[in-house]
């Protein structure tokens, strides 16, 4: 595993974005955040771990904030965006799987990773050496344990689930309702999800609404229309949707 250890500002960007850093490599950073607001999204694990401060941030639609002591995993291909109106800091960790798929998003033993993050945040400002890597597995440990460690295996009715969605596109669905209805936690769905279909819950969402919306487009509906019943919150959303799919 290549690990990479950085100290830098974190510089927000105004739209959309996917990030395409190298997969399998562990990338351990100091980032400040501002009023100015951010949006993007990763192909990796980003684990947020507040320092100073609080961010303001709002993942797949579903709000969230960091503030000093805190933690947050935002998985692979979660589009978030982020402002901090009077200025955080934050220690970032970007990585692979590590188990991150299989934890809650939140830390269950705050205070175990809150003294690992002060370490690690020590030897990044005063250059001391440390295995990146070795403290990423770490760090992943005193999150809490993955589901796989306490949980029993449950089946997920994929063609019964995929037709739920289909009748629920023109409400904001989360991925705590699509866990809810396989009876699993988010992280136990997550990893499920992306086993089974190969990509989180959200893109698959995302994947079903365009699938439906090229569908009715097809049968003659009109853009306005067909946004409103598959949840976008635009006709122009939908048309631009459209456009990237055939791009």
């Amino acid at each position: 595993m290549t690990a990479v250890v950085s100290k830098a500002a974190h510089q927000p960007f105004s739209s959309y974005k996917l990030d395409m850093p190298k997969r399998n490599a562990t990338n351990w950073s100091i980032r400040t955040y501002g009023p100015s607001p951010g949006s993007h999204a990763h192909d990796h694990f980003q684990i947020l771990w507040g320092l100073e401060g609080s961010l303001e941030l709002e993942v797949e639609g579903n709000g969230a904030r960091v503030g000093a002591g805190q933690g947050l995993v935002i998985t692979p291909g979660d589009k978030h965006d982020f402002e901090s109106l009077h200025g955080s800091r934050c220690l970032i960790l970007d990585a692979p799987d590590l188990g991150w798929s299989s934890r809650e998003s939140l830390p269950q033993f705050a205070k175990a990773s809150n003294l690992l993050a002060q370490y690690i945040v020590e030897a990044i400002e005063q250059k001391i050496p440390f295995d990146a890597g070795q403290a990423a597995f770490l760090f992943a440990q005193s999150w809490g344990p993955t589901s796989e460690m306490t949980r029993v295996r449950r089946d997920i009715d994929w063609q019964g689930l995929s037709l739920w969605v289909k009748d629920h596109l023109s409400h904001p669905l989360s991925v705590g309702d699509l866990a809810e209805k396989a009876c699993l936690s988010e992280s136990q769905f997550r990893t499920r999800c992306v086993e089974a279909l190969g990509c989180s819950p959200m893109q698959w969402i995302r994947r079903l609404r365009l699938e439906q919306a090229q569908r009715l487009r097809l049968q003659g509906m009109s853009v306005a229309e067909v946004a409103n019943q598959t949840g976008y919150d635009s006709p122009s959303a939908l048309t631009a949707a459209l456009r990237r799919l055939k791009s």
